[in-house]
């Protein structure tokens, strides 16, 4: 099963990459973030919009941020 740290450990060297920092959020400690993404943890949000979920799509996520 793919995780939050396994999605944050994917995340980090594009981020990087970037020039981006990743924060993470706990789903479960808010209410209205489990009800909106609770059956798709975890999920990446883009610009506060939805990019992926359950796991990274790295080739994906790259290319919008504009990397190879």
């Amino acid at each position: 099963m793919y995780r939050a740290r396994d999605a944050a450990g994917t995340l980090a060297p594009i981020a990087a990459d970037a020039g981006l920092t990743v924060v993470p959020v706990d789903v479960d400690a808010d209410d209205e973030l489990r009800a909106e993404f609770g059956d798709r943890v975890p999920v990446v949000l883009l610009d506060g919009r939805e990019h992926s979920y359950f796991t990274v799509d790295v080739v994906r996520l790259r290319a919008d941020l504009g990397l190879r």
